[in-house]
């Protein structure tokens, strides 16, 4: 009987963390189909993930502030789905950040992308995060 029970305990959380990943797929699905229109790729720069890359990491890297990570995502929706979810082999494309801020539609959808981007994190209890990427989108 205690095993049963602490079966169906385990089934049970599997099949909430799934049910939770699927749901922040369908947010960051969202987020990607409001603003991927405005983001200027023409001269957007290929990367391929290695291994312990983060999207954090490849964006202090590319454009000297971690917190641009959504603008990576936003470009490289076709393979990212959650900015959790990166897997080395996957081609990202690293848009052209000074291109895109010149322009006035791609800013303020790079803005958008980093807000609502920050409201998810918040909703994942990651509020450090959330809060440092509406600070970066205040200065947009």
């Amino acid at each position: 009987m205690k095993r049963n029970l602490i079966f169906t305990a385990v089934i049970v959380s599997i099949l909430f963390a799934s049910c939770a990943t699927q749901d922040h797929d369908k947010e960051f699905d969202a987020v990607y189909q409001k603003y991927i229109h405005y983001l200027i790729l023409d001269d957007a720069q290929k990367y391929t993930v290695v291994k312990g890359d983060t999207l954090s990491k490849i964006a202090k890297t590319a454009y000297d502030k971690g917190m641009y990570y959504p603008v990576i995502m936003l470009a490289s929706s076709h393979v990212v789905k959650d900015p959790d979810k990166i897997y080395p082999g996957a081609i990202l494309m690293i848009p052209n950040l000074e291109t895109n801020l010149k322009d006035e539609s791609a800013r303020s959808a790079i803005k958008g992308v980093i807000l609502d981007c920050a409201g998810i994190e918040a909703r994942r209890k990651r509020n450090s995060t959330a809060d440092a990427m509406r600070e970066l989108a205040n200065t947009l």
